[in-house]
C-alpha cells in the first residue's frame, strides 16, 4: 500500500478515524446490495448513536438482511435454512435499529432502491425514499456533498490492486468525479476475500483508497439469498419471452425466478429445440423467435444475473463485443454463483465485465459504440401489475408506499425506443395470492404508474404476448385483455366498455377464454414429465426434501381460512416422501393439538399438489 493510505484491522479504530478526518457531520455514501463495507459501517452508525453530536446521513439502496420469519411453518422451514445460509453475517446496525425504531434523529438513512417490501410499514423510510433512476443516483450523491464513500472490496495477494467486484456500477464514476475535482471524500475500504476478483474496469489501484480496514478476523460470508422457485407461471412467461429474442441479439434480464424462467427457456430454446417448439406451442405462443442460436447472444445487463454464466456455458450468450460476453453493472446471488465467479477460468471471467451502471443502462458516452454493439436488444424487467391501457406498476402502491424502487427499469424502456430495432419487454404473472383471495394483476386503472402508457412496448404474462407499440388505446386494451386471466376478462372488459375504451361490440376471442392456471399447467405437463422445466433451474441451496416441501407450503401460505379448516378435515395419504417432509418441519411425531393440525395441513397440501401435477 501507498504511505498515503492508512491500514486497519479493527473496525472501530477505521470510524474513529474516518471521524477525525471529515469531522462530526459525515455524508457516507455506500453501494447497493452487495458491496457495502459491514463492519465498518456498524462501527461509524454505533459512534453516532453514542453521540448524538455526530451527524450520520448514509446514502444508499438495497440494504440487505437476513430474511425475517413470522408464521409457525415459516420458522420451521426456513429456520434451518437461514441457519446454513446467512450464520456469520453481520447484520446491519442502522437496518436493526429502524425495524426497532431506535434509530436515533442524527443518524438518517436515503434509499433510492429498498428491499421488495422490507419498509413498506415504516413511515420514517418511506419519508427519507429518493425516487431516482438507477443512472442519476450518481448526481444525487454528488449533490448531497458526499464527504465518504465506503466499499466492500476484494484484494489482489500482494494488496497492491483491489476489484470493487460486485459493484463498479457508481463507483468508478465516483472515483473519476474525485480525480476531475468535481467531488472531495475520503475513500475507504474493507475487504472481503470472498468476494470474486473482477478484473477490468472494476479493478482499481491501492492509491485510490485513504483508509482500508484490512483484517482477517472480520472476514464474513457473503449476503446469499437463496434461489426462488420457478412456478409453472413463470415457466409459461419464460417461453413466451423466450420466443421474442432473436439470435445475434442482446439481452438483459432482471432478478427473481421468471428471470430465471426466461434463462430456461432460452437454454431449452437452443438445447432440445424440438420440445421448446412443442411447450410454446401447447402454450399458444406466437413469438417468431424460435431457432437456435447460431450466432448467439450478447449480454448488456444493469444485473448480472446468476443465469447469464449458466447461458454462457449452454452456448447461447456467445456473441461478444470488444472481446466480451456480458457486460454488468452489479450483482448479487448465491454461494454457488459467487464461487463460479472465483473459480471460474481466467479468460473465461474477463468476458465478463463488471463496469459503470452509465454504461450498460445508458446510450450516453461511446454512443455510437454502443448502438451498433446493442442490436436486437431486448430488455426483459419485471412488473408487479399493469393496466388495459399498457402503463406499469412496478416500484409502488396506490397510496404513495414505495414497494421497491424504479431502479433501472426506466432506464432500459428508454433505450428499447432509442435503439432502431430494440423492445422493452415487461413480464408480470397475470394473478397474485393475498388472504386466501385471488387477484388479477391487469387492472383496469391504478393511482400509480412506474412506465407511462406512452412507453408501452411488449408485456408478457403466463397467458400470452401482447405487443403495444405504436397501438391505439382501443387495440391496447384488447390485446391485455387476451392475456389477462380468464376469472377477471369479463369485469375488465366492461370497465373498458363504460369507459369508451373499445367497442360496445367487442368480444374477447374464444382462444384467449381459457386463460387459467389449468390450462397453463396442461401446456407445460410433457415438459415437466421429462425433467426440462425443473424447480430450480441453475442449481439451488435447498435440500430435495425442502423442495419437495415447497409447493404444498406455498398453497398453505396462499390459503384462505376456510380453505385451510377444509384442508386439515381432509388430510392426506403419509407416502415415504410425506413422511420425509413431517421429520423436516418436526411434525412426524405431533405431541400437541396445534401440531397435529399442521401434519394434517402438510399432507392434504401435498396431495393436492401432486394430484393437479399427476392430471395436466
Amino acid at each position: 500500500m501507498p504511505s498515503g493510505s492508512e491500514i486497519f484491522e479493527d473496525a472501530s479504530a477505521i470510524a474513529d478515524a474516518i471521524i477525525s478526518r471529515v469531522g462530526k457531520r459525515i455524508v457516507l455514501a455506500l453501494p447497493l446490495g452487495l458491496g457495502k463495507p459491514n463492519h465498518m459501517v456498524n462501527a461509524l452508525v454505533e459512534r453516532a448513536i453514542a453521540d448524538p453530536s455526530i451527524s450520520l446521513q448514509i446514502f444508499t439502496a438495497l440494504t440487505l438482511e437476513v430474511p425475517r420469519v413470522s408464521s409457525e411453518l415459516e420458522r420451521r422451514f426456513m429456520g434451518p435454512v437461514l441457519k446454513r445460509l446467512f450464520e456469520g453475517y453481520p447484520d446491519l446496525v442502522y437496518a436493526d435499529a429502524l425495524h426497532a425504531g431506535t434509530l436515533p434523529a442524527n443518524i438518517q438513512v436515503n434509499e433510492f432502491f429498498m428491499q421488495a417490501g422490507k419498509w413498506l410499514n415504516s413511515p420514517r423510510q418511506q419519508q427519507n425514499y429518493i425516487s431516482a433512476n438507477y443512472t442519476h443516483a450518481l448526481r444525487y450523491v454528488l449533490q448531497t456533498n458526499v464527504n465518504v464513500v465506503g466499499q466492500l472490496v476484494a484484494p489482489s495477494q500482494a494488496r497492491d490492486r483491489f476489484s470493487l467486484s460486485c459493484n463498479p456500477d457508481i463507483s468508478v464514476d465516483l472515483l473519476e468525479a474525485r480525480r476531475q475535482g468535481r467531488a472531495d471524500f475520503i475513500f475507504a475500504g474493507e475487504t472481503n476475500t470472498e468476494l470474486p476478483y473482477m478484473g477490468g474496469t472494476a479493478e482499481i489501484g491501492a492509491s485510490e483508497f485513504d483508509l482500508l480496514l484490512d483484517s482477517a478476523k472480520l472476514q464474513f460470508p457473503l449476503f446469499a439469498p437463496p434461489r426462488e422457485p420457478v412456478s409453472p407461471a413463470d415457466y409459461a412467461i419464460g417461453h413466451h419471452v423466450a420466443s421474442l429474442v432473436p439470435d445475434g441479439g442482446t439481452l438483459q434480464i432482471g432478478i427473481g425466478s421468471i428471470g430465471d424462467a426466461v434463462g430456461q427457456s432460452l437454454v431449452l430454446r437452443h438445447r432440445d429445440n424440438a420440445a421448446f417448439r412443442q411447450t410454446l406451442e401447447k402454450l399458444g405462443g406466437v413469438g417468431p423467435e424460435r431457432d437456435l442460436f447460431d450466432e448467439g447472444l450478447y449480454g448488456a445487463s444493469e444485473m448480472l444475473v446468476e443465469c447469464f454464466i449458466d447461458l454462457i456455458e449452454a452456448g447461447v450468450v456467445k456473441r461478444e463485443v470488444d472481446g466480451v460476453l456480458v457486460h454488468g453493472g452489479f450483482f448479487l446471488g448465491s454461494r454457488s454463483f459467487y464461487r463460479k465467479l472465483r473459480e471460474v477460468e481466467p479468460t473465461l471471467r474477463a468476458k465478463i465485465a463488471m463496469v459503470p451502471v452509465a454504461f450498460v443502462n445508458d446510450l450516453h458516452g461511446e454512443e455510437d459504440r454502443k448502438r451498433a454493439a446493442r442490436k436486437g436488444a431486448r430488455f426483459v424487467n419485471t412488473a408487479m401489475m399493469a393496466t388495459l391501457t399498457g402503463a406499469v406498476i412496478s416500484d409502488g402502491l396506490e397510496d404513495g408506499r414505495v414497494v421497491s424502487g424504479v431502479g433501472g427499469q426506466y432506464n432500459f424502456v428508454a433505450q428499447a425506443f432509442a435503439l432502431e430495432d430494440a423492445r422493452s419487454v415487461i413480464t408480470l404473472r397475470a394473478t397474485r395470492h393475498k388472504d386466501g383471495e385471488t387477484m388479477s394483476n391487469i387492472v383496469w386503472s391504478y393511482g400509480h404508474t412506474t412506465i407511462p402508457r406512452h412507453l408501452r412496448d411488449i408485456v408478457v404474462t403466463e397467458y400470452g404476448v401482447a405487443d403495444l407499440r405504436g397501438k391505439t388505446d382501443g387495440e391496447v386494451v384488447a390485446a391485455m385483455l387476451c392475456i389477462a386471466d380468464s376469472r377477471f376478462q369479463e369485469e375488465l372488459l366492461a370497465k373498458a366498455k363504460r369507459a369508451g375504451k373499445i367497442a360496445g361490440s367487442y368480444e374477447i376471442p374464444e382462444r384467449h377464454r381459457h386463460n387459467t392456471p389449468a390450462h397453463v399447467r396442461k401446456g407445460l405437463a410433457d415438459a415437466q414429465k421429462k425433467g426440462l422445466l425443473p424447480l430450480f433451474p441453475f442449481g439451488s441451496d435447498f435440500s430435495d426434501v425442502e423442495q419437495e416441501l415447497m409447493p404444498a407450503l406455498g398453497r398453505l401460505r396462499n390459503a384462505g381460512r376456510g380453505e385451510l379448516i377444509g384442508l386439515a378435515l381432509r388430510g392426506g395419504p403419509e407416502t415415504a416422501a410425506a413422511r420425509a417432509c413431517l421429520e423436516r418441519m418436526g411434525f412426524a411425531a405431533p405431541s400437541r393439538l396445534k401440531e397435529r393440525i399442521y401434519r394434517r395441513l402438510i399432507l392434504a397440501a401435498m396431495a393436492e399438489v401432486d394430484g393437479q401435477t399427476s392430471t395436466t
